[in-house]
């Protein structure tokens, strides 16, 4: 059968990481297709001045993308820039080219996919997007067609490595958010900016992504209520712990009568959960259907060999379907028109609550709280408080039956005025049924 040849667009750490595979297995990748994948082109802007595996002599290098979209050999284009911008101009244009497209851009996608899948389907040819969420998990492929008949009621995810990196870190070893952040840029777990991992923004964008697949739903990432890991301190895990509980950032989706509901946030979740025991940069899904009940997924993230993985079997999928006339099979969001759809305010759902306050210790601030929480119609569970290490910054917990997060809110709004607050208290969900 006739090899496929395919045009690189990027060599950052997942670029370098799928010419890897692509050239260090090339001999297993043929075994399987039948036929070579052949790197034909590579652009970066650092590509002619850099060594390229073996293998590649061959190619166009370039610094202009244009050059491989309009290369004549090119059938696959593989954008992995990402960002917004200069991606979406590139995928745009390898449609309008004929040329299939394989991206590992979750930010374009959860912006854009829809629209550029609708293109490419016009177009009559492929947009694959598997390596977009949890790099080393093919999770696409087990929402589009490994479960596709069953009708998913919730998902939870452990969606960003570098914050649960960081995370494992405080809890492990009691260290505060600040060091740990600190030697997560140093490993390279993360960025100079860690804004989107540590506040919640890559993980809301992979949320998007997979409740799309997961429902059906064509959603805006900022219509995901988020909020990240920074309020997290090691007294948080201590408290945790004596509730039977750790903490991690879950991204959840859960289908109901009412709608779905949509959150990326911090969250105690039991230990004897799953997802309790994914630990360090590694990502989780957990999902339960209706008919074939509960399904875990594990594994790396990211970095440029799992990703790569991810990729390069895209790659392979594609290249399977140009020469078996199969293009466009399935749906790369498992639903052949995924709907316009917003989330359920997040104030509406119920759940159990972690309140944790820092405060100027003196007599009747339990009281003082306690009568807020009355006034809100919220039942207290436990109040829990460690041994007094300092009354000036004196942190404790009170735990609150289930209610919904909007008296929640008007609660703690009315509590952060109180003159005894050190700062504002802290409210986290404890995750049911996981």
């Amino acid at each position: 059968m006739r090899d496929v040849h395919v045009g690189i667009i990027g060599l950052g750490n997942v670029g370098t990481g799928s010419l890897t595979i692509l050239t260090e297995n090339a001999a297993q990748l043929a075994q399987k297709l039948g036929f070579r994948l052949i790197v034909s082109a590579v652009c970066s802007r650092t590509a002619k001045s850099r060594a390229l595996p073996a293998g590649l002599e061959a190619a166009l290098v370039t610094e202009d993308w244009r050059e491989v979209v309009a290369h004549p050999d090119v059938e696959i284009v593989a954008e992995l820039i990402g960002g917004t911008t200069a991606a979406r101009e590139i995928v745009e244009a390898a449609i309008a080219a004929g040329k299939a497209v394989v991206t590992a851009n979750k930010e374009l996608i959860a912006l854009e996919g829809a629209a550029l899948w609708r293109q490419a389907a016009a177009r009559g040819v492929q947009l694959a997007i598997e390596a977009s969420v949890c790099g080393g998990i093919p999770i696409h492929g087990v929402l589009r067609e490994g479960i596709a008949a069953d009708r998913l009621e919730a998902f939870y995810g452990i969606l960003n490595g570098t914050s649960n990196y960081i995370l494992s870190e405080i809890e492990q070893y009691n260290s505060e958010f600040d060091a740990v952040l600190a030697e997560a840029q140093r490993l390279g777990y993360a960025e100079a900016d860690p804004t989107a991992d540590v506040d919640g923004f890559d993980a809301r964008s992979k949320l998007a992504l997979l409740a799309s697949l997961a429902f059906g739903v064509e959603l805006t990432p900022s219509d995901i209520p988020t909020s990240g890991i920074r309020p997290i301190t090691p007294v948080d895990f201590r408290y945790a712990a004596q509730l039977g509980c750790t903490i991690r950032l879950v991204c959840s989706a859960e289908a109901t009568p009412a709608g779905l509901f949509l959150a990326v946030r911090p969250a105690l979740i039991p230990k004897d959960a799953i997802l309790a025991s994914v630990r360090g940069a590694y990502n989780a899904v957990w999902t339960r259907g209706a008919y074939g009940a509960d399904t875990f997924y594990y594994g790396k993230g990211a970095g440029p060999t799992p990703t790569g993985v991810a990729v390069v079997s895209d790659l392979m999928r594609v290249a399977r379907d140009l020469r078996s006339g199969a293009s466009g099979r399935v749906s790369p969001f498992g639903f052949t028109g995924p709907k316009p759809a917003k989330p359920r305010p997040i104030g509406e759902q119920q759940r159990a609550w972690y309140l944790r306050f820092r405060v100027q210790d003196r007599p009747g601030i339990i009281a003082s709280l306690s009568a807020i929480l009355a006034q809100h119609e919220i039942s207290i569970d436990a109040v829990l408080q460690l041994p007094k290490e300092d009354w000036r910054n004196l942190p404790f917990v009170i735990t609150v039956e289930s209610t919904s997060g909007m008296r929640i809110s008007r609660a703690l709004e009315q509590m952060s005025g109180l003159d005894f607050m050190v700062e504002p208290p802290l409210a986290m969900p404890l995750e049911p049924g996981l």
